[in-house]
């Protein structure tokens, strides 16, 4: 069944949210988000929301796609959910009840694993912007994960940490379900390789800004390394904390916050000497990469991050998957992504990402980046 809205059909503004609409012709389909627009983790909500708007722009703006010989547009509708999984869950609903969105956006696993619960069943596909290894190995079939899964970072960003900065290690990562696998695979890698846990206080990064509590219970042990992360500016206020209360050891930085994104809230680079991370988008120098952050920062007036730069590959591909299939259905668009990656454009690339493994996660290369005398250095992952 075709799940398309016609020109006259109103979208109503929702009260935990909101609706990005991007132009109309013949018809429309919408496509939804849940994700945090409030709160502590809000820019990162809007970050990842910012990569589909961009998507659906560009789309549009070219006259839309083809559906069974009719010129169609893609519609966002975004709610907010505060990073709660039981609101993603009742966004979800609301947003295939009332928009009969085929494909929802989801950017936290807690997110992403409430709407497992049920999305089969309601027929519609999750792209999950999340790295948590579970959620593909679950065994979904309406689920696609974007990112790569976090358990590659483990090895590297432990060893890297235990080598240049010590043995000592303070856990002050954040609270919600992403951040907590994070912390316990980090925690048994860090203790497998001999290290120490000398402290754990995670925190609630989405609801406080001020963490000076639990950063000084975490350095009271005297840490030579600090496990952080969170979205990026939260993140950033517990290093720039950190560093006021004169702690001079490194950052293990979980891939949710961008050292870029860090920094700048942080106080600059030099704030992280001894850091270890993913590569930010702004240091990959191949031509797809530079011109989708060009094209962004026209568009937003600030540079992009792997969130937006993400989702707007994947949203692109779920167009060419429809455009190709003709079909909005879920099970169609979700068995033809990987011949749409592998037929799009490298321009709507900006990572180079050509395939979706059989269990529904992007194929794409994970990669480190340290910094290192006030400077972004990217390090080949052993």
């Amino acid at each position: 069944m075709r799940i398309v809205k016609k020109l006259g059909q109103a979208v109503a503004t929702a009260t935990l949210g909101m609706t990005i609409a991007t132009g109309a012709m013949a018809g429309e389909v919408t496509i939804g988000f849940t994700g945090p627009l409030s709160g502590g983790a809000a820019l990162y909500g809007e970050n990842t929301l910012s990569g589909l708007r961009m998507a659906a722009d560009e789309i549009n703006a070219a006259g839309g796609f083809d559906l069974n010989g009719e010129k169609t547009t893609i519609n966002v509708v975004a709610l907010d959910d505060r990073y709660s999984p039981a609101q993603a869950a009742t966004n979800a609903k609301r947003l295939k009840q009332e928009n009969n969105a085929p494909v929802i956006f989801v950017p936290h696993s807690g997110g992403v694993f409430a709407l497992q619960e049920f999305n089969v069943k309601d027929d519609f596909l999750v792209m999950a912007y999340t790295s948590v290894p579970t959620v593909t190995k679950k065994g979904n079939p309406l689920t696609v994960r974007i990112p790569p899964t976090f358990d590659s970072y483990m090895d590297p960003f432990t060893s890297y940490a235990l080598e240049h900065e010590g043995k000592k290690l303070g856990m002050a990562g954040a609270t919600h379900e992403y951040a907590k696998i994070w912390a316990s695979m980090i925690k048994k890698e860090w203790l497998a390789k001999g290290g120490e846990v000398v402290s754990e206080n995670p925190m609630d990064y989405n609801k406080s800004a001020d963490f000076f509590t639990g950063v000084s219970r975490v350095l009271a042990e005297k840490p030579d390394v600090m496990f952080v992360g969170g979205a990026s500016e939260p993140t950033g206020l517990v290093v720039q904390q950190a560093r006021q209360m004169g702690f001079q050891g490194g950052f293990i930085i979980m891939d949710q916050a961008k050292i870029d994104e860090v920094s700048k809230v942080a106080g600059g680079l030099d704030m992280l000497n001894g850091a270890v991370g993913v590569v930010p988008l702004s240091a990959f120098e191949d031509e797809a990469a530079q011109s989708f952050i060009k094209r962004y920062e026209e568009k937003f007036d600030r540079t992009p991050g792997s969130e937006a730069a993400y989702n707007y590959l994947a949203l692109n591909a779920i167009v060419t998957a429809m455009d190709e299939t003709e079909s909005t259905d879920p099970k169609t668009i979700r068995a033809a992504l990987g011949d749409a990656l592998k037929s799009m454009p490298a321009m709507k690339r900006p990572y180079d990402v050509t395939d979706v493994t059989k269990d529904g996660g992007f194929v794409s290369t994970p990669d480190m980046a340290v910094v290192e005398d006030g400077k972004i250095k990217m390090v080949p992952m052993q």
